[in-house]
């Protein structure tokens, strides 16, 4: 582990040698609700705290700007793009059919870039944290039972490990 000295101490890694490329990183997530009252707000914009998917996109946006705010070890990066697509799932859609669906679901992509000297897979993993929990939080008032999950890493590019 390169978080970890030889005697066990946690610090930061040395990324100061290593030569800056293009980065790439993408994670998925989801969210799960355990009536249909949830999606049925969403899809018709009714929820009084406001647009759910928009406000759950800034929410990841800035979920991936602060990442080294939260994870201890992680370096602030210089990220130079960060796309959340924030999207609903009814719970007849067809295309849903590898998630959990029975009442509706919400789904969260976040990609993020950087020309830097490590990679952005936490970025692109708080991101998509972020905004599930912003949907949690706008939508647990009319639901008690909503669950986050799936969410992990699909895709990197750049660095010394290739793509992923």
């Amino acid at each position: 582990l390169t978080h970890l000295t030889s005697t066990g101490e946690a610090h930061m890694v040395d990324v100061g040698q290593k030569e800056a490329t293009d980065r790439v990183a993408v994670a998925v997530g989801f969210v799960h609700f355990s009536n249909i009252e949830p999606h049925r707000l969403i899809t018709e914009n009714l929820n009084k705290k406001g647009d759910v998917l928009g406000i759950a996109r800034i929410a990841g946006i800035m979920g991936a700007k602060r990442c080294s705010d939260i994870i201890p070890l992680c370096h602030p990066i210089p990220i130079t793009k960060v796309t959340v697509n924030v999207g609903t799932h009814s719970p007849s859609d067809p295309t849903a059919f590898k998630i959990p669906n029975r009442y509706g679901s919400v789904s969260v992509e976040a990609r993020v870039h950087t020309h830097g000297k490590t990679g952005v897979e936490m970025e692109a993993i708080s991101a998509v944290t972020a905004a599930c929990m912003t949907v949690y939080d706008m939508c647990k008032a009319v639901d008690k039972k909503i669950q986050l999950g799936g969410i992990h890493l699909v895709y990197k590019h750049g660095g010394r490990s290739g793509t992923f």
